[in-house]
């Protein structure tokens, strides 16, 4: 996802589940495949790396859970600043995440 507008109109019509570490906000996708996207700022994870390291296991996440998903245009934030060894369970929480979603629209 990219763009000022395109992250607005999810923020703005779209439904949010929390997590510990994360904050998924979702659309229903104007085009399918939906696009995702990601806010992961500076100040919560310092590193490049460690930015990057997240984002690919969201990416994978992601993935997982499609088709299914692939009805929404989704959002994934950080909610708090995460440690180096918080990656995996920020990343296990995307998934868990995501799995709500999914769950909520097929009932």
């Amino acid at each position: 996802m990219r763009g000022d507008r395109a992250f607005e109109a999810v923020f703005r019509t779209g439904v949010r589940f929390d997590g510990r570490f994360l904050q998924l906000v979702a659309a229903p996708a104007a085009h399918d495949p939906g696009r995702v996207g990601f806010i992961i700022g500076r100040r919560s994870i310092p590193l490049a790396v460690d930015r990057n390291r997240l984002r690919r296991r969201l990416r994978v996440a992601v993935v997982a859970a499609r088709p299914a998903a692939s009805r929404y245009d989704v959002i994934l934030r950080v909610r708090q600043p995460i440690a180096r060894g918080d990656i995996l369970a920020a990343a296990g929480e995307g998934a868990a995440l995501l799995q709500r979603l999914v769950a909520g629209s097929s009932a």
